[in-house]
């Protein structure tokens, strides 16, 4: 059987490893850049296809002054190479963009090899390759053996090494009939055995999708990126009109205009900036959320989760560490301790649940026992978020069920028994401690409450102030009664809570927030979660949950790390800020350009443009050059940026907005004017020499 490498060898911890221009990214990035010069591809790009048309125009005037004008050539020349070099640049920024997520992708790749399978069939067991399972077989997985392919854990329990897809050491339990059952291709079960069943075809499974995803090769533009597209092929589209009708106004003013200084300004006015770099920046964006180890399905996810202002959580496995434990049997006045534990015990035999588990653990410990005769006999009642209760029917009538306080009340009454007067006191007992009550009936007559403690994930509360500062709203929702989930709340500290949801109610809470212009954003990890989950504007689905959920979801978060939605929100805030910041920086360029390139062009037809010349350049000629030279150099100095993105803090909108205009507005303006000039000086000092 194939095995992986060690953790310190994987590829994916190398590339997490590796610096933003890695030479083996960046040489396969300049190969591309060249095979992105193809026409078609950059018709995609109106900005930079309007400065392909552009360099082909001035490469064609260039030869052409070589025959009738020589002492063109060289400036000519010099403006074709500059504006091939802003296409390459911004070529090369989109490929180094797209490597790097290649490069996720093969180190993926190294996490599913050609695994053999112990398929079972109706005549036993046969050993057949991963590759032949389709979706409904069933494989059995021993202790060592690695997972063949994606699907859900039917029988059994087993502790899985999920290194491999997660980067993450630490092993994780997978187990039938709980929520933690879904299991991915190319874990390996480090003890326990269990019987899965496949859930995808070949060519289908998780990490397939999720390679396709992560190359990038079909990558859909965000609604924002295509309205900045179309707002940048606008602005285009005016400085063309602009830069066209300069021409016979230099022959009115007697001051004629080469058609390659026309060129060069227009490519200087156009945002060549973001048009360069907005590709760059939706790739980089997924990039950061892979590296954080969320998968997005789409751009539109990552930029979506950016603009979410409310967040719903589950309760258990979310907020809380999920494996509930029984610690406590609380009887109601008549009922002995010792008659409530084996009601207990005999109501959770058939509960495959870490919680039922317990419960018979914690029954047994205290001397309650069952004998083989009603074990054999019985005859268990599964839980459902309709029913809300679980139970046995042993052998002569007994009927044994626990579950929610009011649901197990109602079906006293519905008996005709009584419900004892101190149950109400019993239950808020145990759910003011934030622990949750199950109450135990015989016979339909209540017996008393089993404390089942959960656990909050420590530093929770903190992220949840951070994701408040953010301007988010936190809801909580569980099924537990409201005493429980308001003491859980208040731990955790949440803006909100929802007790005793259903899941209709998780679609319907986010229906609601949506009705009111809300951006919602879901966690979860179960089947019940699943419309919740395909409803929300976000949803994160853990990794470590059902199918049905990870189906269902935008994102998925191969860490199962609850508090994850919080880096998720700061990537698509850093991507939405980054694509603001550029934009802004680029449309400010184009201001100090324009005090570079126009008055030395018209200057000599009209002196009192003199006083436009704020950066007292040489002359028109190296005026040209140096706005084109700082326009083709301002690309590759802000891929770093790009690809990284702006710091995100958690500032509000307002602050937020002057932060940007004053970094990236007023710099936009004023770094132009130094690095022109200062260009315009080494020109003319290159000149004198």
């Amino acid at each position: 059987m194939s095995t992986l490498l060690p953790k310190s060898q994987r590829p994916r911890n190398l590339e997490r490893s590796r610096g933003l221009f890695d030479p083996e990214l960046s040489r396969q990035a300049l190969k591309e850049a060249f095979r992105k010069l193809n026409p078609r591809l950059m018709a995609k790009n109106p900005v930079m296809f309007v400065v392909e048309v552009g360099t082909v125009v001035v490469l064609y005037l260039t030869v052409r002054s070589a025959l009738t004008q020589p002492s063109q050539f060289a400036y000519g020349a010099a403006i074709f190479v500059l504006l091939l070099l802003t296409l390459l640049f911004a070529n090369f920024a989109e490929a180094l963009a797209e490597a790097r997520g290649r490069a996720q992708a093969q180190s993926l790749r190294a996490a599913r090899a050609d695994l053999k399978a112990l398929r079972l069939t109706e005549d036993g067991v046969e050993e057949v390759s991963s590759t032949v399972l389709r979706r409904g077989d069933r494989v059995r997985v021993g202790e060592g053996q690695f997972i063949p392919a994606d699907g859900e854990v039917i029988e059994g329990l087993a502790i899985v090494d999920e290194s491999a897809i997660t980067g993450e050491s630490a092993p994780v339990v997978r187990e039938a009939g709980s929520d933690f059952n879904g299991i991915t291709a190319g874990t390996r079960v480090l003890t326990g055995q269990i019987v899965l069943e496949v859930t995808s075809n070949p060519g289908e499974s998780f990490l397939d999708r999720m390679i396709g995803l992560v190359e990038g090769a079909a990558r859909q533009k965000t609604p924002n990126e295509i309205a900045l597209t179309v707002l940048l092929a606008a602005l285009t589209a005016i400085f063309l009109i602009v830069t066209i009708t300069l021409l016979p106004f230099s022959l009115y003013a007697g001051q004629g205009i080469s058609l390659t200084t026309l060129v060069a300004l227009l490519v200087c006015l156009i945002p060549t900036t973001i048009g360069g770099l907005l590709s760059a920046i939706g790739i980089a964006g997924m990039d950061r959320a892979l590296r954080a180890n969320v998968i997005a399905k789409s751009g539109r996810a990552v930029e979506v989760a950016g603009d979410i202002d409310t967040l719903l959580l589950d309760k258990t496995g979310t907020i809380t560490l999920g494996d509930r434990q029984a610690t406590e049997f609380i009887p109601v006045q008549g009922v002995g301790r010792e008659r409530l534990a084996w009601a207990a015990l005999a109501a959770s035999l058939h509960d495959t649940t870490p919680e039922g588990k317990s419960i018979v653990r914690l029954a047994r410990e205290q001397g309650a026992q069952l004998e083989e005769a009603s074990l054999a006999g019985s005859k268990g009642l599964e839980f459902t978020a309709q029913t809300r209760m679980s139970g046995t029917d042993l052998p002569g009538g007994i009927r044994l069920r626990k579950g929610a306080s009011d649901r197990i009340a109602e079906l006293a009454r519905q008996a005709g028994n009584p419900v004892p007067p101190d149950l109400t006191l019993r239950v808020e007992e145990v759910a003011r401690r934030g622990a949750t009550p199950l109450v135990v009936a015989e016979n339909e007559r209540v017996l008393g409450v089993v404390a089942l403690s959960d656990i909050v994930k420590s530093g929770i509360r903190e992220r949840f102030a951070q994701l408040r500062r953010m301007g988010l709203r936190t809801v909580m929702i569980t099924g537990d009664n409201p005493l429980t989930a308001q003491a859980i709340a208040k731990e955790a500290g949440v803006d909100d809570y929802i007790a005793e949801a259903k899941p209709e109610d998780k679609l319907r809470l986010i229906h609601e927030e949506q009705t009111k212009g809300h951006l919602v954003a879901m966690m979860g990890d179960g089947t019940n979660d699943a419309p919740a989950l395909a409803q929300a504007d976000v949803g994160l689905a853990m990794n470590s949950g059902t199918q049905a959920a990870k189906e269902a979801a935008n994102m998925i978060d191969l860490d199962s790390d609850p508090t994850k939605l919080l880096e998720v929100v700061e990537i698509g805030k850093q991507l939405l800020i980054t694509r603001g910041a550029l934009t802004t920086f680029s449309v400010a360029n184009d201001v100090a350009k324009f005090f570079a390139i126009l008055p030395a062009i018209f200057v000599g037809a009209y002196p009192e443009l003199q006083a436009l010349n704020i950066m007292r350049l040489a002359t028109p000629q190296s005026a040209i050059l140096s706005a084109v030279i700082f326009n083709a150099l301002i690309i590759p100095l802000l891929i770093p940026l790009a690809l990284r993105g702006v710091s995100y803090r958690p500032i509000g909108a307002d602050a937020l907005l002057w932060r940007n205009l004053l970094i990236y507005g007023l710099g936009g303006v004023v770094v132009p004017f130094i690095g022109i000039k200062l260009i315009d000086l080494i020109l003319v000092g290159i000149s004198r020499l």
